[in-house]
């Protein structure tokens, strides 16, 4: 296709001289904290101490004096018997025996009643409180749940707006319905599908040049498609509704877009100022404005945050996905299934477990419904259908993404034998 050549011709910088630091900066970017999974933090276990004492209470003579009313009656006693003179030895010591009496059926009195904890029958090994409640089960309903609550730890981020997280994923699942794409490839009549594949591998030059964000890569190709399902269009026309897709993505994702003389510069100057706002202008009614559309790059970001995936088995997932893009056949799939089967990949080559309870919360796939889409991905990473299109591949091959892109596909039956069994 002639008009895909033009611009790799003319880019703004040639690859190899800008690849480091755009990749560098581009890493950046495609690694929020949101993605960076910290450990859990182990909350520390303060042990209570019992207040009796190791040796038990009633061992100790001083107890007494606390417990029984012995020294009241002494003090009682030692007023009435001031004023007169001391009594003889033997007075003393019977007065002594009345008192030690009448503490005796003092006592026997209080412990027919309430037994204090100090007078409680001694255990042989005095065990701390604490340390008793560690050893016993937990009741059912303080059980950790196998479902965790994700968002839970980022309550205090203000910028994470995660009190909504759930009820936004909730939403745009509920959008993927309305976005849902047929096969417009029927009624192109001087378009295919290997053209489509040749303009969005360019597509992917262009975000790296720009150093744009994946968002704006993976929302400017469904602009793509879903006008192209409702236009017939010229393969003249398709380079300039690819930059156009690509501009319109900017604005919608960019803090900073580029601007008109950008997108024409890279084109080549194969189109005038007039065509490209002529062909936004186009792309926006033909839509009706809504391009709020779900992309499958939003749900693995939140689905690996499920998995506390770390950077590494995220960056695997996400080429994964991008090389789906230039793939007519995966375009009609749901960008939420997509994004769930490439993680499931992802974590099976890792050999980082199957999908857990939480992922089948999240996610609202089950295992067995990503099989079958897991098994295509695998095929499409082991025999390469575009050899020539190796813009991903370049791309995913730099060490700033962990050179994924060398990782060793799975091999069929092994991949078969793994999701059986998990």
């Amino acid at each position: 296709m002639a008009c895909s050549q033009r611009p790799r011709e003319r880019m703004p910088l040639p690859r190899n001289a800008k690849m480091l630091s755009t990749k560098q900066s581009r890493a950046g970017k495609a690694g929020p904290a949101a993605e960076n999974v910290n450990p859990e933090k182990e909350e520390s276990c303060h042990a209570k101490r019992s207040s009796s004492s190791p040796q038990g209470g009633p061992k100790k003579r001083s107890a007494f004096g606390d417990i029984t009313n012995a020294r009241k009656n002494q003090v009682v006693a030692g007023k009435k018997e001031s004023a007169k003179v001391a009594p003889p030895k033997a007075q003393r010591a019977h007065n002594t025996l009345g008192v030690a009496k009448n503490n005796e059926i003092n006592l026997k009195k209080s412990t027919k009643k309430t037994p204090p904890p100090a007078l409680a029958e001694p255990k042989e090994d005095p065990v701390p409180e604490k340390s008793v409640s560690v050893q016993e089960p937990k009741p059912p309903e303080q059980r950790v749940p196998a479902v965790e609550d994700i968002d839970k730890e980022q309550l205090g981020d203000p910028y994470a707006n995660a009190e909504y997280a759930k009820e936004i994923f909730e939403y745009m699942r509920e959008r993927e319905e309305k976005f849902m794409l047929p096969d417009y490839m029927e009624k192109q009549t001087d378009i295919s599908g290997d053209m489509r594949a040749i303009l969005v591998d360019w597509m992917v030059e262009v975000q790296e040049n720009f150093e744009l964000n994946h968002e704006t890569l993976y929302l400017a190709v469904k602009l793509v498609d879903h006008y192209l399902v409702e236009v017939v269009s010229m393969r003249e026309k398709l380079q300039l509704i690819g930059s156009t897709a690509i501009l319109i993505a900017s604005k919608f994702e960019e803090r900073c877009p580029p601007c008109v003389d950008d997108f024409l510069y890279i084109c080549d100057d194969a189109y005038k100022r007039e065509e490209l706002i002529a062909m936004e202008m186009s792309i926006l009614s033909t839509l009706k404005f809504d391009i709020n559309i779900p992309i499958s790059y939003r749900f693995l970001r939140r689905f690996a945050k499920c998995a506390r995936a770390t950077m590494e088995t995220l960056t695997l997932a996400r080429f994964l996905c991008e090389m789906t893009l230039q793939e007519y056949d995966y375009a009609r799939e749901s960008p939420s299934k997509l994004a769930a089967s490439c993680l499931l990949l992802a974590l099976t080559m890792k050999n980082l477990g199957g999908w857990t309870p939480t992922l089948e919360y999240y996610s609202g796939y089950s295992a067995q419904d990503l099989h079958p889409l897991v098994k295509r991905l695998n095929f499409l990473l082991t025999y390469q259908p575009r050899d020539k299109l190796n813009a991903v591949r370049s791309k995913y091959s730099h060490r700033v993404f962990f050179e994924v892109a060398k990782v060793t596909p799975m091999d069929m039956l092994k991949l078969e034998e793994t999701l059986t069994s998990s």
